[in-house]
């Protein structure tokens, strides 16, 4: 922790509930801006783009910009473009992601008799309605890959937790026989991704999240340290009933300054 260059932090949960500040994160973000550490919002919200992401945290007073934000969906659009560029891709999301899908070939999923190569989920929401999963279904039998920006069961809102695309997904797994290529965390590419975009080692980064597998322990399984804090969709029982253990577990986002500072000075 005496060697932390970079801050690599999920958004929804930790820094803001309904895209609301958590009490003490604003404050928080810029003290270790002005700690001079390399800061990037990681996340795999789908439902908009880094631009507007970067707006409406600005608006809140979070010291960021759109250049601060990696998305599941830009990271999905450098991996198909690496994988296969030029594919054409059913996008079942909730949301307009087409700006950081780039030159991404998007076909209209209504649109069953088009042959797709991809089969493309991100975000849940009144989209996957019967109609859009068995046109999706359709496709994986005719021959098209999975690919999903990332397999959340749910999320915190509001009013509660929310049902994610994770759950629809390992039906389309099922159904269809095959297994869903994922882009977005937990995936090893998008912390390569993350690391690569600020700049620092996986020893130098430390990820700040509130899911304890797709944020904390795919980071250490990294090699960046995870921190778990106590807020969004945290509870008690998956903590518990984890894969593994965080290196460091905090109340909340207000409480990483604190950390850091302590540990540098060990």
């Amino acid at each position: 922790m005496e060697s932390v260059r970079a801050v690599l932090i999920d958004i929804d949960g930790v820094l803001t509930v309904s895209w609301r500040p958590l009490p003490g994160a604003v404050e928080a973000l810029r003290e270790i801006r002005e700690a001079g550490l390399r800061v990037a919002l990681v996340t795999n919200t789908t439902s908009r783009t880094r631009a507007s992401i970067a707006a409406t945290l600005d608006d809140a007073g979070f010291p960021v910009t759109a250049q601060d934000i990696l998305t599941a969906p830009a990271v999905t659009a450098e991996y198909l473009a690496e994988r296969w560029p030029g594919a054409r891709c059913a996008v079942l999301n909730s949301g307009d992601i087409r700006a950081d899908l780039g030159d991404v070939t998007v076909v209209d999923p209504a649109d069953t008799g088009a042959a797709v190569d991809v089969v493309l989920v991100g975000g849940a929401g009144p989209e996957f309605g019967y109609a859009a999963l068995d046109g999706a279904f359709r496709q994986l039998q005719r021959g098209a890959r999975l690919v999903a920006m990332h397999r959340n069961p749910y999320w915190r809102t509001e009013d509660g937790l929310r049902l994610d695309a994770g759950a629809f997904l390992a039906g389309l797994e099922q159904a269809a026989r095959v297994e869903a290529e994922v882009t977005g965390k937990p995936s090893a590419a998008f912390f390569a991704a993350a690391l690569a975009h600020v700049g620092a080692g996986a020893e130098e980064a430390v990820m700040v999240g509130d899911d304890i597998e797709s944020d904390v322990l795919a980071a250490q399984r990294a090699g960046v340290t995870g921190v778990l804090v106590k807020t969004g969709k945290y509870l008690p029982q998956t903590h518990e009933a984890a894969s593994g253990t965080p290196d460091h577990v905090l109340d909340s986002f207000a409480d990483l300054p604190a950390l850091l500072r302590d540990s540098a000075d060990q």
